[in-house]
């Protein structure tokens, strides 16, 4: 049974930083893309950052490139996003999403959007003020 749990998310001020986490269970995280989605309210969900552990390749949206870094830590099958400079415009809901890859460059993992992701977490708030 495959299992995604975000946690880590919450209230900032601009400027500030958060990591989130997203511990995932029942697969061999590290042959997946591993990506963070976000979605604020009437807006589309947004692939912000992308993790391929197999390679440590990682990509990211022009929003956020410079910003935020995805990283992980195998021995507890976690990534994490480094989300510093917080902007109120990074004010969403903040989803981990798994999709099979192996591509030592994740840089096309997020091309085709959220629907090509299997895998999803239940989603932690981050608000930025």
């Amino acid at each position: 049974h495959v299992q995604l749990v975000e946690s880590g998310g919450g209230s900032v001020q601009a400027g500030g930083s958060l990591r989130p986490s997203c511990a995932a269970s029942g697969y061999k995280y590290s042959s997946n893309c591993m990506a963070w989605f976000r979605q604020a309210p009437g807006k589309e969900r947004e692939g912000v950052a992308a993790l391929y552990a197999g390679s440590g390749s990682t990509s990211y949206a022009d929003s956020v490139r410079g910003r935020f870094t995805s990283s992980d830590d195998s021995a507890k099958n976690t990534v994490y996003l480094h989300m510093d400079n917080l902007k109120p415009e990074d004010t969403a809901m903040y989803y981990c999403a798994a999709r099979p890859w192996n591509n030592s460059v994740v840089s096309g993992c997020l091309d085709a959007g959220s629907v090509a992701f299997d895998y999803w977490g239940q989603g932690t708030q981050v608000t930025v003020s």
